[in-house]
């Protein structure tokens, strides 16, 4: 593997780390940025967004449910990172999505209330694409593995 190699995968690292940041701050501008403008947003029973707008739409439909920053927090690990070309890639992560705050009657309470803060394990399977010499996500698939599962297979082995 070459330098340039794994600063592009360290790039790509920091791409979905970025997301997870822009999500639980509620920087809907940043966040919707990390996006190519032909993106898609595929997650599940949760709908299909195709391109920029649709993502930023839905977004913010889904920050004004989730209520202040951080009342959510995303943490991604176990990233593994394949270049598939100069300016393309595929990765996948884990997510463990907790709550910082119950809210209870609305989908942000967990089964087990404050004593687990767990509300969704789920797998993230991106492609990435290079534009204009910086990493976006090109394609976001998360298939939700608790409590409810939505799993299907991994789209790349």
């Amino acid at each position: 593997m070459t330098i340039d190699e794994l600063l592009a995968i360290e790039e790509i690292r920091n791409l979905r780390l970025e997301y997870s940041a822009c999500f639980d701050h509620q920087d809907l501008d940043a966040l919707v940025a990390l996006f190519t403008d032909d993106a898609i947003c595929d997650f599940g029973s949760y709908g299909v967004w195709n391109g920029r707008d649709t993502i930023r739409r839905n977004y913010q439909q889904n920050m004004a449910h989730v209520g202040s920053e951080f009342d959510s927090i995303h943490v991604v690990t176990n990233p593994l990172i394949k270049l598939t070309g100069p300016a393309t890639a595929h990765g996948r992560w884990y997510l463990l999505d907790l709550l910082t705050r119950q809210k209870p009657v609305t989908s942000l309470e967990t089964r087990g209330g404050h004593d687990n803060p767990l509300l969704w394990l789920g797998i993230y399977e991106d492609d990435y694409r290079k534009v204009g010499g910086v990493w976006k996500i090109a394609y976001c698939k998360l298939s939700f593995l608790w409590p409810t599962r939505s799993y299907q297979g991994l789209r790349h082995a």
